[in-house]
């Protein structure tokens, strides 16, 4: 029987093995450690970190299955076909909306902490 702690683990390596092999994923840590440094500049309250923090972890996540998907795909299949390839740009499609949006909401919460912080 498996132990709560091995689900960890397992968890803990996939996304070490994201971070080492996927460049997009990396892309996105980096901004998310420097969006959390934007945000402790700018003095964000707790629900605006809290906002962040959420829009980040999706992107973060939304790029975690999109890589999942892409591998089961190449499992599948090495041979080039369309449906392969639908599968693959929906998946990807599905990481741009959230990084979009995140950005959106960044956008959003960023600028009206910088105004209020000038604005003081």
């Amino acid at each position: 029987m498996r132990k709560l702690a091995d689900s960890f683990k397992y968890a803990r390596d996939g996304i070490k093995k994201a971070f080492v092999d996927e460049r997009n994923f990396r892309i996105h840590c980096v901004a998310a450690v420097l969006v959390v440094i934007l945000g402790i500049i700018l003095g964000l309250s707790l629900v605006e970190f809290a906002v962040i923090i959420f829009v980040t972890g999706f992107v973060l996540a939304a790029e975690l299955i999109n890589t999942a998907i892409e591998n089961t795909v190449n499992m599948i299949t090495r041979e080039y076909s369309e449906e392969a390839k639908l599968i693959k740009d929906i998946s990807a499609g599905f990481v741009l909306i959230a990084a979009v949006t995140a950005a959106f909401v960044g956008v959003f919460i960023f600028v009206g902490s910088f105004f209020r912080l000038i604005g003081e």
